[in-house]
């Protein structure tokens, strides 16, 4: 079971139990490092909290479940926490995903979630297919912008639609808020404004790829 920011609980074997038919789209966050609460999951729930205001229900997986078991191609084992991740994604119509640029590259803490999606290489929407993903990096640093357009090349690989924004936020110029319940997510109002803005669009698809009637 997959429980969202709304309260609404979502079979994982019946997408449709739980889910009033009038809920919004599930935009699924994936990110963070093996640190809670790190500037990378901070800004994926910022990113978030603008799909939820959009209408949007949401759903983390951050640093905890995160933590997974090196991805072997070919096997058939899951871990709990692994068919949860797999499974959130199947159910999802929209992702963000945040990672901290490490060494110019995306982690291999992020990278190995997203990994598992290969387990989805036989489902009715294959990987990412048809979902946008909103693309955010942090670092301490420029090397951010380049690990976005990295990011940005995964995601087109497992056929998903880069939102238009993506963001790259250099940490040694901003603070990232631990709660952005007052609607500032950062110390800085252009970034928070491009963070809310990745949210938006995320939604805005998801909306678009839904079918009428």
């Amino acid at each position: 079971m997959l429980e969202t920011n709304q309260g609404s609980v979502l079979s994982v074997e019946n997408p449709g139990v739980g889910a009033p038919a009038d809920a919004g789209p599930l935009i699924v966050g994936i990110g963070g490092t093996v640190r809670s609460g790190s500037s990378t999951e901070r800004a994926v729930r910022a990113v978030l909290a603008a799909s939820a205001s959009a209408g949007a229900r949401t759903l983390l997986l951050g640093a905890e479940e995160l933590q997974l078991p090196l991805y072997t191609p070919g096997e058939s084992l899951r871990t709990p926490a692994a068919r949860r991740l797999v499974d959130a994604v199947a159910l999802a119509d929209g992702l963000v995903i945040g990672t901290p640029a490490y060494h110019g590259g995306v982690s291999g803490l992020v990278k190995n979630a997203l990994d598992y999606l290969e387990d989805l290489r036989e489902d009715a929407r294959p990987y990412l297919h048809g979902r946008a993903v909103g693309c955010v990096v942090t670092a301490r640093g420029a090397q951010a912008a380049s690990t976005l357009a990295g990011l940005r090349s995964v995601v087109h690989a497992l056929r998903g639609w880069p939102t238009p924004l993506g963001v790259a936020i250099n940490t040694e110029s901003v603070t990232l808020a631990s709660d952005d319940s007052t609607g500032d997510s950062t110390d800085d109002p252009h970034l928070t404004a491009q963070l809310a803005t990745v949210g938006r669009q995320v939604v805005e698809f998801a909306r678009m790829r839904t079918p009428v009637g």
